[in-house]
C-alpha cells in the first residue's frame, strides 16, 4: 500500500462565464461518446489519470462502473487530435447543480493548449444546461496547472481539506 496526502480544492461557477476568446485547433474533434464500453472508459481514465495517480474508478468493479458511466445524466465527450484519443471529459448533471467529474488530457497532449480550448468547450456545455452553478474538485496530485487553468477560466474556490489516500501500486 502506497498512501499520500494530498489537499483537495472544491471550486465552483455560479454564472455562466463570459465567452473567452480561445481558438479552436483546427486539428481536433469532439465527440459523446455514449454508452460508451468499459474498456475504452477504462482506457480513458487510466491514460488520463495515471500520472496523477487517479485510482477511484479502478476500485469500482465492471458493472458498478457501466451503471455510473451509462447513467442518462452522465454526459463523456472525448477530445480527438488528427483523430487520435486526446483527452477526455466527463459531466454528471444528476440534479440542478452539474459537477465536472473528470477532465484531462492523455499525456502527449499536454502542454500544447488543448486544455484550455477543451475546458473552455466543457463549461460552455455544462452551462447549456442551465444548472444553479457547475463545480469540480482539484488536488494537488492533479497536473500542476489544473488548479490556475480552472481558476483563469473562471472557477472559484470555495473549500479545501486534507485527504490522505490509500490505494496499491499499479
Amino acid at each position: 500500500m502506497q498512501k499520500f496526502t494530498t489537499t483537495v480544492t472544491y471550486l465552483e461557477m455560479r454564472k455562466k462565464p463570459l465567452n473567452l476568446k480561445i481558438n479552436t485547433p483546427t486539428d481536433t474533434l469532439i465527440i459523446r461518446a455514449v454508452n460508451p464500453t468499459i474498456h475504452f472508459y477504462r482506457y480513458l481514465y487510466n491514460t488520463v489519470g495515471k500520472e496523477w495517480k487517479w485510482y477511484e474508478r479502478n476500485l469500482l468493479d465492471d458493472e458498478t462502473l457501466k451503471l455510473q458511466i451509462q447513467d442518462k445524466n452522465v454526459e463523456i465527450y472525448v477530445l480527438y487530435v488528427d483523430g487520435v484519443p486526446a483527452g477526455y471529459s466527463e459531466l454528471d448533471f444528476s440534479n440542478e447543480e452539474s459537477n465536472l467529474v473528470y477532465f484531462g488530457l492523455i499525456p502527449e497532449f499536454i502542454g500544447k493548449g488543448y486544455g484550455k480550448y477543451f475546458l473552455n468547450w466543457t463549461i460552455e456545455k455544462a452551462w447549456m444546461a442551465n444548472p444553479q452553478r457547475l463545480w469540480l474538485h482539484t488536488c494537488t496530485l492533479d497536473a500542476p496547472n489544473a488548479l490556475d487553468l480552472y481558476k483563469k477560466l473562471g472557477f472559484v474556490p470555495y473549500k479545501t481539506e486534507e485527504k490522505e489516500i490509500n490505494f496499491s501500486k499499479k
